[in-house]
């Protein structure tokens, strides 16, 4: 291999976590030294704005937009992704080759004052930077007062102990990454709160027909994963879905039958919409689009345009 491997990514401890992961496996797939993977941390815009919603400046893009320029322009030769985090539509060259075994999908309350979401005081004050999560905690309890809460998992946790909020949510998936599932105090079934598309899994994404990148990226890929995210990812591109919109899927693949089941909903939790969909394997992205269309009928043109 001429020159070492050079794996994008941004800079928190999860998506440092997510690269290392992602080397670990490469190194154990090919027998790669230290030395032959290195690992480039770029700063994304999304890290760069700490202190507002990120659906005020453009949404996923923004965790994802420099990691791709510098794979586009050859600084990178393969980005490590979250793949909540990315795009339905890449830039032109670019493409997902490989998706890791996806983690724990569920979301994890955590809190110090309450075992779960319904036990939480009467107008608790609750952080979350997600729209879904906002949307999804009022339609449970519409009493409490959800917040905008941003910043790394370590951050969200301190804010936490300072007492500024009552409980917040983070993805089980990353707690376990970073080897801190004791802060969760109960992780919630999907039937109760449906996460985020994509949510627990990690993408690899590389230049299209690239010889060198390609070859090594295909033992990683889990193909499970892949098929059920890219279900998801479907549905959520059909909806045309960004940070502005609470939208939540999870897809299920048993045997050669793959179900999925989606969600949209007003941010205040005022209206929601829900259904499931079931086909074969090789219908994933049929599947996406007649259950995003479905949601649609059902929530009507002028639910949609609110959504805007």
């Amino acid at each position: 291999m001429d020159g070492p491997l050079i794996l994008g990514t941004r800079g928190s401890p999860l998506a440092l976590a997510q690269a290392y992961e992602t080397r670990d496996r490469l190194k154990a797939a090919h027998g790669f030294a230290d030395e032959q993977i290195k690992i480039e941390v770029i700063k994304t815009q999304g890290d760069q704005i700490q202190d507002k919603a990120l659906r005020d400046f453009g949404g996923k893009g923004l965790f994802t937009k420099e990691i791709e320029e510098a794979l586009l322009d050859g600084r990178i030769d393969l980005a490590v992704h979250s793949m909540k985090d990315v795009q339905t539509q890449l830039p032109d060259g670019l493409h997902i080759r490989a998706m890791l075994p996806r983690e724990d999908v569920r979301d994890g309350f955590i809190s110090l004052v309450a075992p779960d979401l319904v036990s939480l005081p009467q107008g608790s004050k609750v952080g979350t930077s997600s729209l879904r999560r906002q949307a999804q905690i009022k339609v449970v309890r519409p009493d409490l007062d959800v917040v905008m809460f941003r910043g790394s998992v370590q951050t969200r946790l301190e804010k936490l102990e300072r007492g500024e909020v009552a409980a917040t949510f983070l993805a089980v998936a990353g707690l376990n990454r970073l080897g801190m599932k004791d802060h969760i105090t109960c992780a919630i079934d999907p039937e109760e709160m449906l996460p985020a598309v994509a949510q627990g899994a990690i993408g690899l994404e590389c230049r299209v027909g690239d010889e060198r990148v390609e070859p090594l990226l295909a033992p990683l890929n889990d193909q499970t994963s892949f098929t059920v995210v890219s279900c998801e990812r479907a549905f959520l591109k059909r909806l045309d879905g960004s940070c502005r919109t609470p939208i939540a899927a999870l897809a299920k693949l048993e045997g050669d039958r793959l179900s999925l089941r989606g969600q949209i909903l007003a941010p205040d939790g005022s209206e929601e919409f829900s259904d499931r969909l079931t086909g074969s394997v090789g219908e994933g992205q049929a599947i996406g689009i007649l259950l995003a269309e479905t949601l649609i009928d059902r929530a009507g043109p002028d639910f949609m345009a609110a959504m805007v």
